[in-house]
């Protein structure tokens, strides 16, 4: 009976023992499926910014996008590979190098210029460096300098916030082009002084290559917020940008600017006031996110034409007779680092330094928003504060 016993316990722990030995390979097998599943959802559903990435990564969805295989890749239509194709040309194509290379100051404004005898003197003993051209939107200015007689284009209306504003912008460019000695192009309006002499400013734009146009991205309704779905597949919202308009660009990227007319055409159509209950302004988006989609490493992402923000109002501060001071001009002249604001309700504060060359820099070779009666104050400092 004692070894009968015995037999049965010795059966019974086998048992146990296999019946153990059986549930490991189930379970090995439900958490294979289970990972299997994930995988093939990440892949047909790529997370962006999801918290559900720090579940299985301290590092967020960066340290486990090296276990996932690469996303599908969209297939161009023939009106993006035939845009592709002739933007890529230029921009791989060696610049034309001029022995009498200018830059071209273009300057956008709906009448008078009231700042024409300061850009006289900024402009005075430099002859053969440089080229004017004139889009008058309202009334053709009387002018006052040399510099200027006879340097308007042929103006349209501009309307602020419209497609207008974007079309004088490629006027302004394809006239400047004409002219194979132009460079670089520099874009001003009305209220825009000089913040150095001309040779920095020549020195700063011809001896980097790389274009000045102002680019961030800003997830809040004055940003991302103004995106519509009508612009795909060719423009996807993760790729949508904001900046200021004023830019200064290099020739290739005039030419590329002259040569697009697939992105132009998105924006004119579907970046407008007032569509689908938004209030998008071409100006702010289109240069900014087509560079950023075509020759991201080309732009500096900041505006070398400073503007004061620190209201937080629609518009900039301005500057009056009295806020005119070589301390004032000075400390503009001085930042080097460039400043964005989101408009969601974090409002995040991006701070980029400016780099030229590689070297940190001050940002700024003009500045805007100044009253016209500020233009006496201006010229009496002028010499001082251009140093």
């Amino acid at each position: 009976m004692k070894s009968a016993k015995l037999w049965y316990l010795n059966m019974k722990d086998m048992h146990r023992n296999y019946r153990s030995h059986a549930k490991k390979p189930t379970w090995i097998i439900v958490l294979v499926s289970l990972v299997s599943l994930f995988l093939i959802c990440a892949f047909i559903y790529p997370p962006h910014n999801s918290s559900a990435c720090y579940v299985f990564s301290s590092n967020g969805c960066n340290g486990f996008s090296h276990w996932l295989p690469p996303a599908p890749t969209r297939e161009f239509t023939d009106e993006e590979i035939a845009a592709r194709v002739v933007m890529n040309d230029i921009l791989n194509t060696p610049p034309f190098q001029s022995k009498t290379p200018k830059i071209a100051f273009l300057f956008l404004i709906p009448g008078a210029l009231p700042f024409e005898k300061l850009w006289d003197m900024f402009f005075h003993g430099h002859e053969g460096r440089f080229s004017v051209y004139v889009h008058a939107s309202k009334d053709k200015p009387v002018h006052f300098s040399r510099y200027f007689i006879n340097r308007e284009i042929r103006s349209d209306k501009v309307v602020w916030g419209k497609i207008s504003m974007v079309d004088a912008e490629r006027r302004l460019l394809a006239n400047a082009l004409k002219d194979p000695d132009n460079q670089h192009f520099v874009l001003l309006s009305d209220s825009c002084i000089p913040l150095h002499d001309f040779d920095y400013v020549f020195n700063y734009l011809m001896y980097t290559n790389i274009s000045f146009v102002d680019c961030f991205e800003d997830p809040g309704p004055h940003g991302s917020g103004r995106y519509s779905e009508h612009m795909l597949p060719e423009v996807e919202k993760n790729d949508f940008r904001k900046g200021a308009q004023w830019f200064t660009m290099k020739r290739q990227h005039a030419v590329v600017v002259m040569a697009d007319n697939l992105y132009y055409s998105k924006f004119r159509d579907y970046c407008k006031p007032g569509m689908d209950g938004r209030n998008c302004y071409s100006d702010e988006h289109y240069l900014p996110t087509f560079f950023h989609m075509h020759d991201p490493d080309g732009i500096s992402y900041w505006s070398v034409t400073h503007v004061d923000w620190s209201e937080g109002k629609w518009h900039p501060k301005s500057y009056g007779a009295q806020d005119i001071s070589y301390q004032l001009l000075k400390n503009i002249s001085a930042i080097d680092e460039s400043v964005h604001v989101t408009s969601d309700e974090r409002k995040e504060i991006q701070v980029r330094p400016c780099l030229w060359n590689g070297r940190q820099r001050p940002c700024y070779l003009f500045a805007r928003k100044f009253l016209p009666e500020s233009l006496d104050n201006l010229m009496k400092l002028f010499s001082n504060y251009t140093m």
